[in-house]
């Protein structure tokens, strides 16, 4: 297959790097670039930048504010999106919630949702994993039960990204408890507003709060809230996990801070010289690129190949896979040109409230993406559920 991109292509190309130039605002891209945390404030704005321009939710139909794209079009937008430092569109709002809505939803629902969500007016957030039931999901317990017109949630969900910060949660919530797992689950759109929720922070790994613990105590969710039908949670849920799979290698993301770590070695010195020409820093930065172009040339393969039946391609498992290793290689390489001033970075600094760093503001952050960069291979389902899937579905073992 032809790897190129066409003429039309590289257009496309030159007037998405062209709109990232001239409207992405400079104190967001310095703080992307630095590491430090997207106030919400910033991600909203950003957000209806991209929806004044129409790019806010491409792969959304051309009715609901869709671009129309190819799939080479979407990769393509979504590398010069980390080229230039510029926050994603949230996930769970567009990828997630948004394209679950496009699939499933009624008019009704679209109507009421999908402009919200894209606006940011709604801040979404996905309640999925539940304690004993993160990579195997469809153990979940947290139940939902049927009252005619709403349905009464009792549980617990966990590890809820932005929980704390959302107005809204996706969530699949178990409906028969005598079905096969997989066959008595049901998608609800939950208002976290609702009383009986109670939302608990997670302090992780990079000391960041960004995670939580979600309790639902007698949560009343009004029966137009469900998604699809009752106990199709998990064909929904099937869907939706397909399409963060096929994004979560973030080809452009690791490319950009290969891109970072070739530059600042220039300016780091290493036993008297710049370590840019230390031969071993030199070796294992060309190991990481030799497998990032491998996996771009996986992902365009993937692209053109991509299934007419909407079936998700089990081909992205392996792009889940490698991309979420290939990611952490890279912020393994940033963090040995920080050297010990990675290790400067405050939990202050992450939550901005100073900009003061013991060494280059570039490294004060670096720490937190090293550590951070963990979870990327357990989210979105975990690298040994992925090869499961490909030893099954490539393998056929």
């Amino acid at each position: 297959m032809d790897l190129k991109f066409s003429p039309e292509e590289i257009a496309f190309r030159d007037e998405v790097r062209a709109f990232f130039k001239a409207s992405l605002p400079a104190d967001i891209q310095r703080r992307m670039y630095r590491g430090q945390y997207i106030p919400k404030a910033d991600l909203v704005a950003w957000h209806r930048i991209l929806a004044d321009k129409g790019w806010v939710a491409p792969e959304w139909t051309r009715e609901w504010s869709g671009t129309g794209w190819t799939a080479t079009q979407l990769y393509i937008f979504a590398e010069e999106m980390h080229r230039a430092y510029a926050p994603q569109q949230r996930s769970q709002n567009i990828n997630l919630a948004g394209n679950t809505l496009v699939a499933f939803g009624t008019g009704e629902q679209k109507k009421r949702f999908l402009p919200k969500i894209a606006a940011m007016d709604y801040f979404f957030c996905q309640g999925f994993s539940e304690p004993g039931a993160g990579s195997d999901l469809a153990a979940l317990k947290t139940r939902a039960e049927n009252k005619g017109d709403h349905y009464l949630i009792n549980g617990q969900k966990i590890w809820t990204s932005g929980a704390h910060l959302s107005d809204w949660m996706f969530g699949l919530f178990r409906t028969d408890p005598n079905a096969r797992k997989q066959k008595g689950i049901t998608y609800l759109l939950v208002d976290m507003k609702s009383p009986g929720i109670t939302v608990r922070p997670i302090i992780s790994i990079d000391g960041a709060h960004h995670l939580n613990e979600v309790f639902f105590d007698n949560v009343k969710v009004p029966m137009e809230n469900r998604i699809g039908e009752e106990n199709r949670g998990w064909d929904y849920a099937k869907h939706l996990m397909g399409n963060a799979r096929a994004t979560v290698a973030r080809v452009g993301l690791s490319k950009a801070r290969i891109a970072k770590a070739k530059a600042l070695a220039q300016q780091v010195t290493h036993e008297g010289k710049p370590l840019s020409e230390s031969p071993r820093f030199r070796e294992k930065l060309a190991a990481v690129e030799v497998e990032l172009k491998a996996l771009e040339i996986t992902n365009m393969r993937a692209i053109a190949g991509k299934r007419q039946d909407g079936r998700q391609d089990p081909k992205s498992s392996v792009l889940k896979m490698k991309g979420s290793e290939l990611q952490q290689l890279t912020t393994e390489i940033l963090l040995d040109v920080a050297g010990p001033h990675a290790m400067a970075r405050q939990t202050d600094f992450y939550e901005c409230r100073t900009d003061e760093t013991l060494g280059p503001d570039w490294a004060a952050a670096t720490a937190h993406s090293y550590f951070m960069a963990r979870a990327v291979s357990i989210f979105s389902g975990t690298n040994e559920v992925q090869r499961n899937i490909v030893a099954k579905a490539i393998l056929a073992l």
